[in-house]
């Protein structure tokens, strides 16, 4: 597919605009809409898009850019109708930023590789006019669990706290695995999920250090595990049997056949 040129996509992007106030004035279900009403529809649109990014599945890549792209654009217009601002000040307010974090390119700041161009990305949001006041004040508090415990690590390591050699990381793996397995013994519930999210948060660590996204890495697995569980589910149909009244030895020859498809 050819790319498209400055003007097509400033005209493509114009159209796009000239749609979205026709149906927020004509139709009903677009014309109520509020921040409010629009907002579990937004996260929806935003994790369809993940799914489809770590599925590497082009056309619904595009079409749910597009999802998302119609609701920055729609938050933008309900704004505009109160006179807070509009997608101009939006796109205006995100080149401004973009600039200003890359001294490297607008500014003369000198940098000799990505890592430095991150450590210096914390350090100016920092001085930003009403910016984050502590280093991992920027890290979302709705953000869910694995990938705030990553974003924070990464906060972290780029104000040099962080290990001086990945391996190192390892040690504690094994520490927090021996203090599961002592709370486990000792059978308390609040401390076993205590040692619980030690773990897990030293295993994203881990995963950081090595360059794992531990996101991806998870939600990779879990298609895995439903595609080869999904297998076992339609092998034991096919052979009249409920899985229930399956023993594991029997699911176990599914599964491996599962591995090798």
């Amino acid at each position: 597919m050819a790319r498209h040129t400055k003007e097509e996509k400033l005209k493509a992007f114009g159209e796009f605009l000239d749609v979205l106030d026709t149906l927020r004035v004509k139709c009903p279900w677009d014309a109520k809409q509020t921040n409010e009403s629009l907002r579990p529809n937004t996260v929806e649109e935003v994790y369809e898009l993940c799914d489809a990014l770590i599925s590497e599945d082009t056309p619904n890549i595009r079409k749910e850019l597009g999802d998302v792209l119609l609701h920055v654009a729609f938050y933008s217009k309900i704004a505009e109708e109160k006179d807070q601002f509009d997608i101009a000040d939006v796109c205006d307010s995100l080149v401004e930023k973009l600039k200003f974090r890359h001294p490297h390119i607008y500014g003369d700041t000198h940098v000799d590789n990505a890592e430095e161009v991150a450590q210096n990305w914390e350090q100016i949001k920092l001085k930003e006019k009403k910016g984050n006041k502590t280093v991992l004040g920027g890290v979302p508090s709705a953000l869910p669990a694995l990938i705030k415990a990553n974003r924070i690590q990464e906060k972290a390591q780029n104000v040099g706290f962080d290990w001086e050699e990945p391996h190192q990381v390892w040690d504690k793996v094994k520490e927090e695995i021996s203090e599961v397995d002592v709370e486990i013994k000792n059978g308390d519930k609040d401390a076993i999920e205590n040692e619980f999210g030690d773990l897990l948060f030293s295993v994203v660590n881990a995963a950081r250090l090595y360059g794992v996204n531990p996101e991806n890495a998870l939600e990779k697995t879990n298609k895995k595990f439903i595609k080869r569980f999904n297998y076992i589910e339609s092998k034991a149909k096919e052979a009249g049997k409920n899985l229930k009244d399956m023993t594991l030895a029997e699911m176990d020859v599914y599964w491996n056949e599962a591995k090798k498809l």
